[in-house]
């Protein structure tokens, strides 16, 4: 089984120096930004997002030492995913992210929202000065389709007609996006030609895709330890996720369980029951192996490296996460 110690050793010393680097960025001018900059920062999440820009960069400049403009596109994109982790927070009422308490718990709603607002908006700043327009388009439209993800996702809420294509299309924008559109980026710093870009975009798509799969059916089977929230929390909430809409093609009963909201005391658990037994857990596994296979597929033009392995086995870790 890959780890993430292993499959990151290869940036290692990137990802230490982006993690002093965002607590710098972010909380140089007031103590309040800093101290939610260290809680957010000092986590101890995986940084995948920020490896797979720093795995590319190295990938697609081989024999030679990554730029600043590299590193700087890896800062954003953890900005950009942090500030939506504490607007999601804020929305979904979430005490704890990563085992440890919300920015909106330990600082209140009002500092969370201007926390996540502040990290967007110097996410955009530092994009703007990478002076790429590519890459700023690239990275501008991710903080749309993360809205618009959010927006889908609140609007089919306890919707048992949602399609599997919708699901996956709301996915995307909520966290496919970001990994496709800075992996792409990082290709276009490095000059790659445009076939290879959309190849590393579909890279990211892909992985995207599978991570998010697999954190769906983490909800059914991870331990509140592991998820840092209570097991079944998205279907609670009315978030429809893949185990749900393959089970809801078997059983019936399921549907009238979340179409009443689990108005009635042991609806929930029953439902979880439901899901659990039927074949929507092995066709959501099925569908992240897919995605995974396909994300491999598409590194077929970049020449052989360690940070090209990396990338290779990036695909087993993220389904080893189901063992």
């Amino acid at each position: 089984m890959t780890s993430a110690t292993s499959l990151f050793s290869t940036v290692e010393t990137d990802l230490r120096v982006l993690t002093d680097n965002l607590k710098n960025l972010v909380g140089a001018h007031h103590p309040i930004l800093y101290a939610a900059a260290e809680h957010l920062f000092g986590a101890g999440g995986k940084r995948l997002r920020p490896a797979i820009v720093f795995l590319i960069s190295r990938a697609t400049m081989p024999g030679q030492d990554i730029t600043a403009r590299h590193r700087r596109l890896a800062e954003i994109t953890e900005m950009i995913h942090t500030a939506s982790l504490v607007h999601d927070d804020v929305v979904d009422e979430s005490e704890v992210r990563r085992g440890v308490p919300t920015v909106h718990s330990s600082f209140g709603n009002r500092i969370a929202v201007l926390a996540g607002d502040f990290l967007f908006a110097q996410s955009s700043w530092h994009l703007a000065n990478l002076d790429n327009l590519e890459v700023v388009k690239l990275l501008s439209k991710v903080i749309m389709d993360m809205a618009e993800g959010e927006i889908q996702q609140g609007l089919n809420r306890f919707d048992t007609s949602l399609s599997i294509e919708a699901y996956l299309d709301k996915s995307y924008y909520k966290t496919a996006s970001l990994i496709a559109n800075s992996a792409k980026a990082a290709g276009v710093l490095s000059d790659v030609p445009s076939t290879m870009a959309e190849n590393l975009y579909n890279y990211g798509r892909h992985i995207g895709l599978a991570f998010q799969i697999v954190d769906d059916i983490f909800d059914f089977t991870g331990s509140l330890e592991a998820l840092g929230k209570p097991a079944g929390s998205d279907l609670k909430s009315g978030n429809l996720t893949a185990p749900v809409l393959f089970a809801l093609k078997e059983n019936p009963i399921l549907e009238g369980l979340i179409e009443r909201e689990f108005a009635h005391e042991g609806d929930l658990d029953h439902a979880i029951a439901l899901i659990l037994e039927s074949n929507g857990m092995e066709r959501s596994r099925e569908l992240a192996a897919h995605h995974a296979q396909s994300a491999v597929a598409c590194l077929s033009d970049l020449p052989p490296s360690e940070s090209h392995q990396a990338l290779t086995e990036m695909a087993d870790y993220v389904l080893s996460r189901l063992h």
